[in-house]
């Protein structure tokens, strides 16, 4: 039995493959490695190199290890490109998903589990967001994301699959500084660069309806999503033929962007650099928390860490990736 984790080589699939090879599940990676690094792998991982759009390499791997469930990650996820570039993240996201859809289903395997989002609710004006909420995206990601749910559950129920969507909520923090997030897309490593530049944090907006005017998220550490992707896999292995499981994966516990912005200075030893406000931008939501009672009850998951933790590893990966930065 093996698990074949499509994006594996990435930020979050290497931590997936980490957490369920650790575990004992048998492990192997599909990745084309235009984002995704190689060298995240523990050696025990088998790496296919190609893409969910290539039908051939998809049957002979799921033929060759004899994959019995999929953890699809491989995806684009930049909201701001989705916009410019909305031809390139349906096909990537959802032509992409089709064809692997097309591949698990001739190859006869039973279960699979979906990286989703929570950018599929839009701008929920609830103060918890349940996986009853509206889903409402406002950009192309976010539509690939929620079209994409609708393909896993029609295909699963079509086919006998059982299925997980996971709605991952602000994604942060490393396992081992070797893993840690690389791009600079995101608000954690956004404003390290800004602090390694010597520059001022950027905080865009301080007039919203919060406790302290500036937007409120929900941060997920990774080791936390990577235990409930296990914790998935393994529910849709014991009861085969189970239908599908929509769950939000976040700590229901809000942090404002300020609060964010002062414990980055705490962490990385420069308060000296007082975060700058610029004008909202677009499309930000006043707060977007999960509430994550549902998958506490159908997994038995909860998360662990805390946001310090997740800014203590996620500096800890962002020096190790940018030597100097601790001196600037």
């Amino acid at each position: 039995m093996t698990w074949l984790i499509t994006g594996g080589a990435g930020y979050i699939g290497a931590h997936v493959a980490r957490a369920m090879t650790e575990a004992g599940e048998r492990v192997a990676v599909l990745d084309d490695l235009s984002s995704g690094n190689a060298e995240r792998l523990a050696p025990e991982v088998t790496l296919v190199r190609g893409s969910v759009l290539d039908r051939d390499v998809l049957d002979r791997a799921l033929k060759e290890l004899d994959v019995t469930g999929v953890v699809h990650l491989a995806a684009k996820k930049q909201v701001g490109e989705s916009v410019e570039k909305p031809l390139l993240y349906y096909r990537e996201n959802l032509h992409g998903l089709t064809v692997l859809l097309e591949a698990v289903v001739d190859a006869g395997v039973r279960s699979f589990v979906f990286s989703s989002s929570a950018a599929v609710y839009g701008m929920p004006d609830v103060d918890l967001v349940t996986e009853e909420t509206p889903c409402h995206p406002i950009n192309p990601y976010g539509e690939t994301k929620l079209a994409g749910e609708w393909l896993v559950r029609a295909a699963g129920a079509a086919h006998g699959i059982s299925t997980a969507c996971l709605r991952y909520f602000n994604v942060a923090g490393a396992a081992r500084p070797e893993l840690a997030d690389t791009g600079v897309f995101n608000i954690i490593p956004m404003m390290f660069d800004r602090i390694t530049r010597g520059e001022r944090p950027l905080v865009f907006g301080d007039d919203y309806a919060t406790p302290d005017g500036t937007c409120v998220r929900d941060y997920i550490h990774i080791e936390d999503l990577a235990t409930a992707h296990l914790a998935a896999a393994r529910a849709l292995d014991e009861q085969p033929g189970s239908g599908d499981l929509t769950l939000n994966v976040g700590t229901g516990r809000g942090v404002s962007v300020r609060e964010m912005a002062d414990l980055i200075g705490e962490v990385t030893g420069r308060t000296d650099l007082v975060p700058e406000t610029r004008p909202r931008r677009a499309g930000d939501p006043a707060r977007v928390v999960a509430a994550n009672d549902l998958i506490g009850r159908r997994l038995g998951w909860s998360p662990r860490h805390d946001v310090r933790s997740m800014v203590v590893s996620a500096w800890e990966g962002w020096c190790l990736h940018h030597p100097g930065a601790r001196g600037a």
